[in-house]
């Protein structure tokens, strides 16, 4: 069979054509694309004598790593399916994840061994495998992932493509329990295909990882850094230092950030300093980017190209773009830098009602997608599956409205939206209106339960090192760009960074549960 739609045929694809050059750099460590795919050939028979079935699932709870990218590869190539878990999950959390995925293997990390030991089993389920993600040997009861590459001969490609399953990834999970969003290779294959010509992926393309590969957004990038056989850069995590330093000494050339890591790096005292000329392309997503944010940063990097995404995990993640182009000062002048842009090349985008009808221009409701790139379904869950997918268009959640171009607006996640007095207030309005104040570093609006009103406009900010302001300055502030209704009726100025989930994304409901707490 053709292995038509497959994100192995990646690794082959480069170690042909570039087997000599850079595929991997991690630290100190470096592989050629022929030694990665060596290593990639022989972890998937390692896992295959651990008992990794066709179809069945390897759970990786480790820091990013070069043995990170090996499993996620390595996985599929053995004809299984990676699960990457959000390590900042509690030790109940991911007990009841590994319990519904029921893998074969499970890859973990030196920091979080203790949260495996002993997880609770169904009487169905066999214990799995579980080899320790680090160099070195293993605790006791583990399989050292080095001697696990070094005693096994490697293993033709299984060939699984097209609609097999290739990713589990749960979602967060802050409102609810996690679901496991299903995605296969033509699933993957088809985001590549929709983003590589916007950020100019080519085989000169440098890419550094810091993102958790947990997270949607950073796991899709491995597969197209791969496809066009460029170099994997990896960091274990965010840290704005070690981004800036990384970039200098790797020659980065492109990199993906949400927006409090773009602050985070204005913020850096190196930033200023450091020779940020290799970086071609800087994509942004996850998180609505307050504009003021984005045209400083912008500023500070003038030789980059700007590319925003906008997706979610149930979409292998990008539907619309914002490209480049539209982020040159003759283009940004119409408004559109707002936008989260135009339906990607293989994507459908709407805008309907409650009955699921398409909505006129300029008219905001719940944005739908459909295409190559929307997830076969949820894990064991037909229920939310039929839900989410009704019609043949999954409904995202999130409300916006099309101009007359295509360009789409997200206003506000539909859980987000504040009804105070009979209005709908959208927050991340209001949080834009506050982020042109000087003094904010970061801001997050929420509904405040009010016995009158319903609920009432509730700010949460920080300030920028040096900056005082008060939180009626603030309110005033916003007053002068929006109608009073939609204004904070009340400001909590913290001295500490709001809660941020493992992408780095503000926890709205964690600051919901602080306020009704």
């Amino acid at each position: 069979m053709a292995a038509t739609f497959s994100l192995t045929q990646a690794i082959d694809r480069a170690v042909r054509i570039k087997g000599a050059s850079s595929a991997v750099v991690d630290g100190d460590t470096r592989f050629t694309w022929r030694e990665f795919g060596d290593r990639v050939a022989r972890l998937a028979a390692g896992f295959q004598a651990l008992g990794l079935a066709s179809g069945g699932r390897v759970v990786l709870l480790a820091l990013n790593s070069h043995r990170s990218l090996e499993c996620f590869f390595a996985a599929m190539h053995a004809g299984g399916v990676i699960v990457p878990l959000n390590h900042r999950l509690g030790k109940l959390e991911i007990a009841a994840q590994v319990a519904d995925c029921d893998p074969d293997v499970i890859v973990v990390g030196s920091e979080f061994v203790e949260q495996v030991r002993g997880l609770p089993k169904r009487a169905d389920q066999r214990p799995p495998a579980l080899v320790h993600c680090a160099s070195g040997p293993a605790p006791e009861g583990l399989a050292a992932f080095e001697d696990l590459i070094a005693r096994s001969d490697p293993v033709d490609d299984a060939l699984r493509c097209g609609e097999d399953l290739a990713c589990l990834i749960y979602t967060s999970g802050t409102t609810n329990a996690a679901k496991g969003v299903m995605l296969s290779h033509a699933n993957l294959c088809a985001n590549t295909a929709n983003v590589i010509g916007e950020l100019g992926m080519d085989e000169a393309t440098v890419d550094l990882h810091h993102g958790p590969l947990f997270h949607i957004a950073s796991a899709a990038r491995l597969f197209s850094a791969s496809h066009v056989a460029g170099c994997h850069v990896i960091l274990p995590r965010f840290v704005a230092a070690e981004v800036i330093a990384e970039i200098e000494r790797s020659r980065i050339t492109h990199l993906t950030l949400v927006p409090t890591m773009v602050r985070m790096l204005l913020d850096e005292p190196g930033f200023a300093a450091a020779d940020l000329s290799s970086l071609r392309y800087v994509s942004y997503g996850s998180a609505a980017m307050p504009e003021p944010l984005l045209r400083e940063f912008m500023e500070r990097l003038p030789q980059v190209r700007f590319v925003q995404s906008y997706g979610m995990t149930e979409l292998s993640p990008v539907t619309t773009i914002l490209g480049w182009q539209d982020h040159l000062p003759g283009a940004a002048a119409n408004g559109r830098l707002r936008s989260a842009g135009r339906a990607a090349m293989f994507a459908e985008v709407a805008v309907v009602g409650p009955d699921d009808r398409p909505l006129p221009i300029g008219k905001a409701g719940e944005i739908v997608a459909r295409g190559p790139m929307v997830m076969q379904g949820y894990w064991n869950r037909p229920d939310l599956t039929a839900e989410a997918l009704r019609g043949g268009w999954m409904h995202t959640g999130d409300i916006g409205y099309l101009d007359g171009d295509g360009y789409l607006f997200v206003v506000d996640r539909l859980k987000d939206m504040i009804i105070t007095g009979g209005e709908n207030v959208w927050s991340q309005e209001v949080e834009n209106a506050l982020s042109a104040h000087p003094a904010i570093a970061q801001c997050a609006v929420i509904g405040k339960p009010d016995a009158h009103w319903g609920e009432t406009v509730h700010a949460v900010v920080t300030l920028k090192a040096g900056n005082a302001a008060s939180a009626q300055e603030l309110i005033d502030h916003c007053r002068d760009l929006l109608a009073h209704y939609k204004c904070p009726r009340s400001v909590d100025i913290r001295a500490d960074p709001l809660p941020l989930s493992g992408a780095n994304k503000i926890l709205k409901a964690a600051l919901r549960e602080q306020l009704t707490a």
